[in-house]
């Protein structure tokens, strides 16, 4: 029998929560987000595929080409959290939809880019406009689905988000074999039309708050990630590392500086009020963790695939699917377990599978068969199925309903700060000539342990406190 008191479920739900959109408004909403969100995801990850191609034809290292996505991701996380704030003032609605047309603007962008310094600079316009959308879209689901129903909601958006991801590989492999690889980055631009079209039906742009805006610490938390990010880029591509070990530093700084500051702040840009729950704080802790984890391993296996194991890009392609595919089938479930199970059992039990998946990838002999590449990365999916849909509901679900934004900008900022560190630290890799081997696989595996350490410890220290007040 399920324990409904454990720590990590969510509370019952009160009689007078909001209950969402009214049907068949609802529907509606659901499809413009889902389609934002399948755009966002397609065009994070169809560019893996694309990369060897881009630093061939490019005349760019190895190495260098993973700037396409960093560059992306970067901007991403840099602007999360400042938008999120933006969106509380100026409304959700509002905000999520100017970040899709500067999205698909820059998508048109990048077919007419004449180098590889111009297609950087496409790419983070591209961010700037999915930075503006993503730093909102979980309040706008919260605010879109009934209370009682956050946990199938998030195993539905998980859904959407593995459908995305498993068409993204394939597709990428498609244009890259068939096209001039400018059209991957031009390949998500349909779904932003689409859902800018039905975007009426979406929760109306309410203004939660009149507080003057937070300018400073907004650019402040923006230059922070910049600066740990970027130095940790310098490190990796330029010459002198220690130029990047000291940008990196300067970074650290500046995020103790900033976390002081913002400890003050009724409604801070850095939520420090929500990371310092023990719930959230570990939660998103977590997240970081894995997203690592399982980043690292997507931007790895295509160098890997094609230079090493001598496959073609759209074969590339098809040997990644079965990750993706995997995870369309076991998020679902794994968000309806959610909201019976606690997220600690599932997600400890999910990253040990992962943990094993991709220690059985590390040991791949010299010529691997297309079933024994599919059948381990359908495993490490199923893992990493298990742990990110109750975690990510966990830390929506528990967050005040007036911080449901900083709750999405947080939870997005964790995905994307660890996609990001991910794709950095494989360019680290690949310039130290070690990103062929399984290196980066037992990279991979080390960080998926410590998420696995970061949901036992959340459990414990919340378990620990509601002893101490006699809840038990």
């Amino acid at each position: 029998m399920l324990r409904q008191n454990e720590p990590d479920l969510l509370p019952p739900v009160a009689a007078d929560a909001p209950d969402g959109l009214p049907m068949p408004r609802r529907i509606w909403a659901i499809i413009a987000v889902s389609f934002g969100t399948s755009l966002f995801v397609l065009d994070g990850s169809v560019a893996n595929v694309a990369l060897p191609t881009i630093a061939r034809d490019l005349a760019v290292s190895n190495s260098a080409v993973t700037n396409v996505v960093t560059v992306y991701q970067l901007v991403l996380v840099m602007v999360l959290l400042p938008f999120s704030s933006v969106g509380d003032r100026i409304g959700h609605r509002t905000l999520y939809q100017l970040g899709q047309m500067i999205f698909l603007v820059a998508s048109a962008v990048t077919l007419f880019v004449p180098n590889f310094t111009w297609l950087l600079i496409a790419r983070a316009v591209q961010a700037l406009g999915a930075g503006m959308a993503l730093s909102v879209s979980a309040a706008i689901l919260r605010s879109t689905y009934p209370a009682k129903s956050l946990g199938s909601a998030m195993g539905i958006n998980s859904v959407i988000v593995a459908s995305s991801a498993a068409l993204a590989p394939t597709l990428g492999g498609f244009v890259v074999q068939h096209f001039a690889w400018q059209w991957v980055f031009f390949a998500g631009a349909p779904l932003a039309a689409l859902s800018l079209l039905v975007g009426r039906s979406l929760p109306d742009p309410i203004r939660r708050c009149e507080r003057a805006p937070e300018r400073l610490s907004g650019l402040w938390s923006a230059l922070t990630i910049l600066l740990l990010i970027g130095g940790m880029q310098w490190a990796t591509h330029a010459k002198d590392h220690w130029t990047g070990i000291i940008i990196m530093l300067t970074g650290v700084f500046s995020a103790v500086l900033l976390v002081q500051r913002e400890r003050g702040r009724s409604h801070p840009v850095v939520p420090v009020d929500l990371l310092a729950n023990p719930v959230l704080g570990l939660s998103a802790l977590a997240a970081v963790a894995a997203f690592v984890a399982s980043g690292s391993l997507m931007i790895s296996l295509p160098f890997r695939f094609e230079q090493g194991f001598g496959y073609a890009p759209d074969q590339v392609g098809l040997l990644l699917l079965p990750f993706p595919l995997t995870m369309l089938f076991v998020a679902p479930a794994a968000g309806w377990l959610s909201d019976r199970v606690a997220a600690t059992k599932l997600g400890v039990t999910g990253l040990a599978i992962a943990i094993t998946g991709l220690l059985l990838l590390a040991t791949l002999g010299g010529n691997p068969g297309a079933f024994a590449i599919c059948w381990r990365l359908s495993l490490t999916a199923l893992g990493f199925g298990l742990f990110f849909a109750p975690n990510s509901r966990l830390l929506i679900g528990r967050a005040p309903k007036e911080r449901a934004a900083a709750a999405g900008g947080m939870l997005s900022t964790s995905r994307l700060l660890g996609q990001t560190l991910g794709a950095a630290m494989i360019g680290l890799l690949l310039a130290g000539g070690l990103g062929m081997g399984p290196t980066p696989l037992m990279m991979s595996s080390v960080m998926a342990f410590v998420a696995a350490c970061c949901c036992i410890l959340r459990y414990v220290t919340v378990r620990r406190n509601h002893t101490a007040r006699g809840d038990d």
